[in-house]
């Protein structure tokens, strides 16, 4: 069966669903990386993406978002030049009640009877004001920063706002 599209787990309309010990067959998140670029440079200015609605972001989103704003800050900044840190964690297990459409699916789905769910994937949930992620680059690059954190920002599909802090 296809992937759903984003909006219908966008809302948090659910109690978080996160016990993985008691949870059989749930995928392991998409991303693994959380942290990319130069961990040990001294950077001034830090370009924060923050949420500015409650919501849940899906595991394949925030992949496809550090791996857009990564190859664009190791093409045209480099890798010792940033450091990309992603600061939200899918914690929270997507769950779909998997209906067939197509000719006698009657015969191989219950509809609403036992309808919990099985796992299909995980989510992050933010709430407004916190921060998915965040790139630290000195001044010379931070037209940079803010390009990447724009491309990162289309990826993750909720209303958020790039924030650029220095530190002098």
């Amino acid at each position: 069966m296809p992937l759903r599209p984003a909006r219908c787990y966008k809302e948090l309309k659910k109690p978080p669903y996160t016990r993985k010990e008691y949870i059989s067959g749930v995928p392991q998140p998409k991303i693994t990386k959380f942290v990319m670029g130069n961990v040990n440079g001294s950077f001034n200015v830090v370009v924060r993406i923050i949420s500015r609605e409650d919501a849940q972001i899906r595991h394949n989103a925030l992949e496809a978002a550090r791996i857009i704003s990564h190859k664009y800050l190791s093409k045209y900044v480099g890798d010792d030049n940033y450091l990309l840190v992603v600061r939200s964690y899918p914690h929270h297990v997507l769950r779909e009640n998997k209906m067939m459409a197509f000719a006698g699916a009657d015969r191989l789905q219950d509809g609403m009877r036992l309808a919990f769910g099985k796992p299909i994937g995980t989510a992050a949930r933010v709430y407004d004001g916190s921060i998915v992620a965040e790139i630290r680059t000195t001044d010379k690059f931070l037209e940079h920063a803010k390009e990447a954190a724009r491309r990162m920002l289309s990826k993750l599909g909720i209303r958020a706002e790039v924030v650029v802090e220095s530190r002098s």
